[in-house]
């Protein structure tokens, strides 16, 4: 067993309170499962999964107004290993670029001093994760190096910028909010600033267009969202317009491509990009919570949405199939299609007050099932998101919704119902994906039903508003080291008392005792403290005094002076004696009172003509050695003594002996013993009375007469020989009692407000608050060691200090916080390392480390990694989602996708030969947030789906072309020919459109027209009309030249759109393996983006030959274990060769790490080209056995 060890070390900390309105929006939950949050000047990190504080970062001058953590979207190695970069930006519009875990800045930027609207990393290429985008006010986007913290390039626009957001799926668009509108802008770069002022958008609803005053007849809903036909206008709108400009927040859409979302307090507009044309609406019901905020999430399409109330609620898209099969008594004759979110779970509101009401909501960003509340109070409270499966007859058909399915895959591979998968693990694990239009579920037996709720699995709160009263608890010595706890107890206005353990930082206890503002505490021991608190004065200038005796571990308070408290004279203080026997309680106009803290009984109540009491302090030297020793003589007296009368005596009297022994043991226990101990205080005057405390006897012993130097004395403090006044004119008098010398310091800083020497034998070390801070003298040197001053170097005021252990101190401040700091009182973060985590050296302790890891992992992850049917692919995804590993997550979720999908392919084909196997992949598809990624048909359907959307949706001619477009792209004539014909003869376009029509109906049939169509297309791009080009050339059936020139001219995306709605699989193949070589370029660099291409073309090698070249070994070889596992890479002489590359690369950086028995495994893999390696690895064991 382990040697009892206590952990006594106490690192500096900041315990933070409420918050202020400008860290409203200072919140982010980083890939690493740390949620940061601004605290006044201070940002506050904190582990999600314990809502623990790790790190309180402290250097900005103003209130922090937007944290950002960095993102993880790299391969992670020694060279570049997971880092927690943080940025801050405050008030003053200075950005501070954090490592977390050392608690140092790495860079500071400053351009003007306005508040920073926003900021973002830059995630999508591979050369730099340096880069951070900010909004300087008022109209300023610039692109600093945050490492170095050189200005990239700045631009100006001309609205005020409020926000902006970047679209997931193409980093060149970026969009802004701005005071007048939206502004997009489509060729962002990281090299250059934007060229020209963007395309600006305005939003309006038309509310008194004659189209729209026949809808009276419709209800509820249908007529809220016809009155929402929400239009997006080139031109500034005119009076009959309204505008919608009080839109609180912009996002697109991370789960489909070219779709956005617009918030306004009582309705969330989904707005399809690609017409300009809201496809969606989420409107609050008249008796609803106006909404806060909105989170889109990735994985599925649903939206966290936070409430003026606090409630956060989820929302998930309704699949399409059920709107057309409503259970209605009539069917609809026009079904309005329309993007629904239906709402599934809802948490619990908070009480919202004046102080108290919710600021911002953060999500996991790596399981997209947890979300984050911060309250303006301080507390931070974390929702997650629990499934369960709710039995077929139990579902209330009336509601209306359609179920929700669990999916049947876990981390990217189908399972059966009996194997082993981890609850909850992240949003897409807990519901499949909805069906796509027309398309029932497979009523399979493995779909099971699921229900979402809420549920609060950690709350962390701050301290309270300030006043505080603090008081450490007694030090820690050679007597109570085995249990000793560092406890801080903190006595607030509301009249609870908080303690705190300062190893943790955690709250240990919350006691509320008093009814009024507490003003003192005083520990009696390590387990219980006295603490009092008074109320205000009534016109007589009395109050109530509630003085409580409270037992820590019981939490048992109890009224220390009885009845005594009401009407009388305030407490100014209260001092417990060194033995902590008595107790001085000091009025402001009454005299004296003395008690026992063992019995709480009254010693002494002193006289009325006892002099005012301005200070006081208990005396450290006492006479309880002495007694002890005078106790013992006498017992051991006494026994000789019943020893020899015992023979003598007759039994009658010997009884009697023992019966007085018993009653002397009896009432030493209770008693104890009462030593002698003495107290100072001061008078009015200054003059200085000493008197002495033994039993209930009070002596006056000696005065002194006062120093005429020193003004009115306000605070003494007693250690050993040396006794310190302060007074009211800011001078401290050293008394040396042995040499019996004064010595008077001015120190010029006003009122004296309490001194108090540090703990630990010798040590002379006092720490002195004033009006306007602190400062630490060594009383031994008579000189100062450290000041702080309000205004001149800190920004908050000191309500109260004290000694946290003999070389730290802690103040209490007025912006909320409590600090605790060593001696020379700069403030520091500390190093989250801190706490006693080892760094380990090349060896064997990373087996330690790795152990270490897998202990505080759960039992159900532990289940699961030993389950031998939890394969590899799968297990990579696992440890991928428990890092944080933004860049790994995505590579495995495709790679396990299509491997698995391959070999479903394989064993189809093998028992059917003679009947195609549908794909499994229409069944199981990857999602469709992965986009360009997912299969053909999917992704067809899909888009489809869109358009139908679109045409439902268009209420003006620009959108019915648009319409008209996609639809002739993807190949549906028919219906694009209806809407050409739709064009009124009042239109201009109108004779082109009905010419088009008769183009689009003849083609099909006549064979000679294609070649002069192919000649009018190539004439039409070739003079700059791409998009009317491309759509002749698909009409002829020629969309692979169409991707051709799509390419030639930088149209990648478009290009890959088309070759997946139009193109067989070989011709889309090659169309795809183009836009791979140019990812590849060095210009462009985003290989990890060309990788996931490969891996959905199912271009196995390729892909373990570019992670190999790119040196993620780790990935390289691992992926090369799952192929061969799948079969999914053909063995011949090259890819042998690559493989073994691979192996003996992997193994060797294994050996780098200290990892030696993973090293030898991948090195006998490795073939030839490890044997060396191998030899190396194996020849110290053969030098040891030599020895």
């Amino acid at each position: 067993m382990l040697p009892y060890t206590v952990n006594f070390k106490v690192s500096a900390r900041t315990l933070t309170g409420a918050l202020n309105a400008h860290n409203k929006a200072a919140v982010d939950w980083g890939w690493q499962g740390l949620i940061a949050y601004g605290c006044h000047s201070l940002v506050v990190v904190i582990d999600s999964s314990t809502a623990q504080t790790l790190q309180v970062l402290e250097k900005h001058k103003a209130d922090v107004v937007k944290v950002k953590w960095a993102r993880e979207n790299y391969h992670h190695n020694i060279g570049s290993p997971y880092s927690l970069r943080l940025a801050s930006a405050d008030v003053n519009g200075k950005i501070i670029v954090w490592d977390v875990a050392a608690g140092i800045a790495q860079c500071e930027i400053q351009e003007h001093a306005k508040p920073i609207q926003d900021v973002q990393w830059l995630w999508n290429q591979d050369a730099s994760r340096d880069l951070l985008l900010a909004i300087h006010p008022p109209n300023y986007i610039v692109l600093w190096n945050a490492d170095t913290g050189t200005k990239l390039w700045k631009k100006s626009y001309a609205d005020n910028i409020l926000s902006f957001s970047f679209d997931p799926f193409d980093p060149s668009h970026l969009t802004l909010l701005t005071s007048e509108g939206i502004v997009f802008i489509s060729d962002f770069s990281p090299s250059k600033p934007p060229s020209g002022p963007g395309k600006k958008v305005y939003i309006s609803s038309p509310h008194s267009s004659p189209a729209h005053s026949k809808v009276a007849a419709a209800t509820g809903a249908k007529k809220a969202l016809n009155k929402v036909k929400i239009l997006i206008t080139q031109e500034k709108p005119s009076a009959e317009f309204i505008t919608l400009n009080d839109c609180l927040q912009l996002a697109y859409l991370p789960s489909k491509r070219n779709h956005m979302l617009l918030l306004y307090p009582r309705e969330i507009l989904i707005l399809d990009l690609e017409v300009n044309q809201t496809v969606g609406v989420i409107a609050i019901e008249r008796t609803g919570v106006p909404f806060l905020q909105v989170i889109p999430c990735f994985q599925r399409d649903c939206l966290f949405c936070l409430h003026e109330n606090g409630c956060i609620t989820l929302r998930v898209r309704r699949s399409y199939n059920s709107i057309f099969t409503t259970s209605s008594e009539e069917p609809d004759p026009d079904p309005v299609q329309e993007l629904t979110y239906d709402l599934r779970s809802q948490c619990d509101a908070i009480r919202v007050t004046k102080t108290v009401r919710p600021f911002s909501m953060v999500c996991c960003p790596v399981n997209e099932n947890a979300a984050a509340l911060i309250v303006s109070d301080g507390r931070v409270m974390i929702w997650e998101l629990k499934s369960a499966v709710c039995s077929r007859n139990s579902r209330n058909s009336s509601s209306g919704v359609s179920p929700l399915y669990s999916p049947v895959s876990f981390c990217g591979i189908p399972v059966g119902v009996l194997q082993n998968k981890l609850p909850d693990l992240s949003l897409d694990n807990m519901i499949g994906q909805s069906a796509v239009a027309g398309e029932e579920h497979p009523k399979s037996p493995i779909l099971q039903e699921v229900h979402l709720k809420f549920l609060l699995t950690g709350l962390l709160s701050g301290l309270p508003s300030p006043h505080f009263a603090i008081r450490m608890c007694p030090p820690l010595t050679t007597k109570n080291i085995k249990v000793y706890q560092p406890l801080l107890a903190v006595g607030t206005s509301n009249g609870s008392v908080l303690v705190y353990h300062l190893t943790s930082g955690l709250l240990h206890k919350e006691l509320s005792i008093h009814s009024c503002e507490v003003k003192g505490i005083e520990w009696t021991s390590l387990t219980g403290f006295l603490s009092f608190a008074t109320s205000t004065p009534n016109n007589m200038g009395l109050v109530r005094n509630e003085l409580q005796l409270v037992d820590l571990p019981t939490g048992r308070s109890i009224a220390f002076r009885g009845e005594r408290g009401n009407d009388e004279s305030p407490i100014e203080m209260i001092k417990v004696s060194h033995l902590k026997q008595y107790l001085a309680v000091v009025f402001k106009d009454k005299p004296l009172e003395l008690w026992d803290v063992r019995t709480c009984t009254i010693l002494r109540e002193m006289s009325k003509n006892f002099p005012a009491i301005t200070a006081l302090e208990w005396s450290p030297s006492h006479n309880l050695k002495s007694l002890r020793k005078k106790q013992l003589a006498t017992r051991e007296a006494m026994a000789r003594q019943t020893v020899v009368s015992d023979t003598e005596l007759s039994v009658v009297e010997s009884s009697v002996i023992s019966l007085l022994q018993e009653a002397e043991s009896k009432s030493e226990l209770s008693q104890n013993i009462s030593a002698r101990e003495h107290f100072v205080f001061t008078d009015n005057d200054g003059q200085v009375y000493h008197l002495t405390v033994e039993g209930n006897s009070v002596k006056d012993s000696a005065r002194i007469p006062p120093d005429g130097s020193m003004g009115s004395i306000t605070c003494i403090a007693w250690k050993g020989d040396t006794l310190v006044l302060g007074d009211m004119d800011g001078n401290l008098n050293f008394w040396d009692l042995k040499g019996r010398v004064s010595r008077g310091i001015p120190t010029h800083r006003s009122w004296v407000r309490k001194i108090r020497f540090a703990p630990g034998k010798g040590n002379q070390k006092l720490i002195a608050m004033y009006n306007d801070g602190a400062e630490v003298w060594d009383t031994k040197e008579v000189q100062m060691v450290s000041s702080l001053r309000s205004g001149r170097n800190v920004t908050f005021r000191i309500l109260d200090v004290d000694w946290c252990t003999s070389d730290k101190v802690i103040l209490a401040s007025d912006d909320g916080c409590i600090r605790v700091l060593e001696m020379s009182m700069k403030s520091t973060c500390f190093r989250m390392d801190e706490q006693e985590l080892t760094d380990y050296p090349e060896n064997e302790e990373i087996k330690n480390l790795l152990q270490e890891q897998l202990n505080s992992l759960s039992n159900d992850i532990k289940k699961l990694l030993l389950d031998p049917e939890f394969t590899l692919l799968q297990r990579c995804l696992l440890v991928s989602r428990l890092y944080g590993d933004e860049s790994e997550l995505h590579f495995w979720t495709v790679a396990a996708h299509y491997l698995h999908s391959l070999s479903q392919e394989r064993a189809a084909s093998t028992t059917a030969a003679r009947a195609p196997a549908p794909r499994d992949g229409v069944n199981n598809p990857l999602d469709i947030c992965y986009d360009i990624l997912c299969e053909n048909a999917y992704f067809q359907k899909f888009q489809l789906e869109r358009v139908n959307l679109q045409e439902v949706k268009r209420s003006t001619y620009d959108h019915t072309r648009k319409c008209t477009d996609q639809l002739l792209l993807l190949g549906q004539t028919d219906r694009a020919v209806q809407l050409l014909l739709e064009t009124s003869a009042e239109n201009q376009h109108y004779y082109c459109d009905s010419l088009k029509a008769c183009l689009v109906t003849t083609v099909t049939s006549s064979g000679p027209s294609q070649s002069t169509i192919k000649l009018v297309a190539t004439n039409m791009i070739a003079n700059g009309k791409l998009a009317e080009g491309v759509q002749l050339l698909c009409l002829i059936d020629k969309a692979a030249d169409a991707c051709r020139y799509l390419q030639t001219y930088g149209e990648w995306n478009r290009a890959a759109w088309l070759a997946k709605v139009r193109l067989n699989s070989e011709e889309c193949a090659d169309v795809l393996k183009r836009w791979v070589d140019h990812l590849c370029s060095p210009q462009v660099n985003q290989k990890s983006k060309a990788l996931l291409v490969l891996l959905s073309l199912g271009c196995f090698s390729s892909v373990a030959e570019t992670l190999h070249s790119m040196r993620y070994f780790d990935r390289a070889a691992l992926f090369v274990e799952a192929c061969l596992k799948y079969g999914a890479i053909e063995v011949s002489q090259d890819t042998e060769k690559l493989i073994a590359a691979i192996y003996a690369d992997y193994a060797r950086s294994l050996k780098n790490l200290g990892f030696k028995q993973g090293a030898v495994l991948f090195a006998s893999k490795a073939g030839a080209a490890g044997r060396d390696l191998l030899n190396e690895l194996e020849s110290p064991k053969q030098e040891l056995t030599a020895q």
